[in-house]
């Protein structure tokens, strides 16, 4: 009895695998209801073909729509997707891929539907409901801006992104940047750009608000009030950079001077006198790290901005910081007079406990 050789069945095992790859890759002439097509996906069809294609735009449109309306939304996706790819330039296309868009926002699938929203301005800018798509467009970000997350591929979440947020809010404004929804969308930037702590960027987008919507007042008021708080919130932070309290100062002096009878004077009033502190205690502690290094000139000047801060600006020429700083004036104008003369220096005095603290890290100057 003879057996077949080693290469005998290595051939025999090759061909069935190829007859198998071949059947798996024509999947259109295999009774298998499992279906692939490019464009659509995957879908469960019976034998004898798809039951939900249709011949003509208007038949396969209807198939969509009553598939939405009985909320099987991931057949209405692809039955009004085939309107837009066989049937693109008929009359039926717009409302298909209106209706995409509506049937991501069904799935959960929101940012899928913004992007569908967003192809059918672009394909088809003469929509009779245009303002409504910007509308879903400005609720769609604004979900994703209150912290809805994102998912890679549909199913793995990859956490809230604000840059996306913002490159959402951009496109809106783009396709309408004076719709209804345009104004509070650019606002809506500045509020992405806070979240992220981007201060400067969140001021440029408030800037543009009042910038653009000027004719505005509720936008515009808000806009200069919201750039001074961003400002503010960047003064926080600053050890010894005081330029970002100036900036506040002013954005809010302009909010004071534009917006006289606004409700939010009296406080914006209020944080310009809480700026002129923040700047005085940078002062304070750019003249500290001056005198710790014997460098007494630069001390003094700093000390000195301290007190008219103080006594000019804020009108509390006695606040404790204020005395501090001309104690330290006092004792370093007699510590410059002996080393001008040569005498000898004194041990230096404790600083009072009434100062804010101080850090080795040198000044931006």
């Amino acid at each position: 009895m003879r057996f077949p050789s080693v290469t005998a069945m290595r051939f025999r095992s090759w061909s069935v695998l190829t007859l198998v790859t071949v059947l798996c890759l024509v999947p259109e002439r295999s009774p298998a209801p499992l279906i692939y097509r490019p464009g659509e996906g995957w879908s469960y069809e019976p034998e004898g073909g798809a039951r939900w294609q249709r011949n003509r735009a208007k038949d396969q449109l209807e198939v969509a729509q009553q598939a939405f309306d009985d909320g099987k939304f991931r057949l209405a996706t692809k039955a009004a997707k085939r309107v837009g790819k066989v049937w693109p330039l008929s009359d039926f296309a717009p409302r298909a891929q209106y209706l995409v868009g509506r049937s991501y926002e069904e799935r959960g699938r929101a940012d899928r539907g913004f992007k569908a929203f967003q192809l059918l301005i672009e394909r088809y800018p003469k929509l009779d409901n245009y303002d409504e798509v910007l509308q879903r467009q400005f609720d769609i970000a604004t979900l994703y801006l209150n912290g809805k997350w994102f998912y890679l591929w549909g199913f793995i979440p990859s956490g809230p992104d604000r840059d996306k947020v913002v490159e959402m809010y951009e496109k809106l404004i783009r396709n309408g940047p004076y719709s209804k929804v345009a104004p509070q969308a650019q606002m809506n930037i500045g509020t992405a750009r806070e979240k992220q702590k981007e201060w400067e960027l969140a001021v440029r987008a408030y800037e543009r608000a009042a910038d653009r919507y000027n004719d505005k007042p509720q936008v515009a008021s808000d806009a200069f009030y919201r750039a001074g708080m961003a400002h503010l919130q960047q003064a926080e932070e600053a050890e010894y950079d005081q330029s970002a309290a100036g900036k506040a100062v002013n954005a809010f002096t302009d909010f004071i001077a534009l917006y006289p009878t606004d409700e939010r004077v009296a406080k914006a009033q209020k944080l310009i006198i809480d700026l002129y502190r923040v700047q005085a205690a940078g002062s304070y502690r750019i003249a500290r790290y001056y005198e710790k290094r014997r460098r007494y000139d630069g001390a003094l000047i700093y000390y000195n901005e301290v007190v008219d801060l103080y006594t000019r600006l804020v009108k509390e020429p006695t606040a404790p910081m204020a005395e501090e700083a001309r104690q330290r004036i006092t004792t370093l104008s007699a510590k410059r007079s002996r080393l001008i003369a040569g005498a000898p220096t004194p041990a230096p005095i404790p600083v009072s406990t009434n100062a804010p603290p101080t850090t080795p890290t040198p000044p931006s100057l």
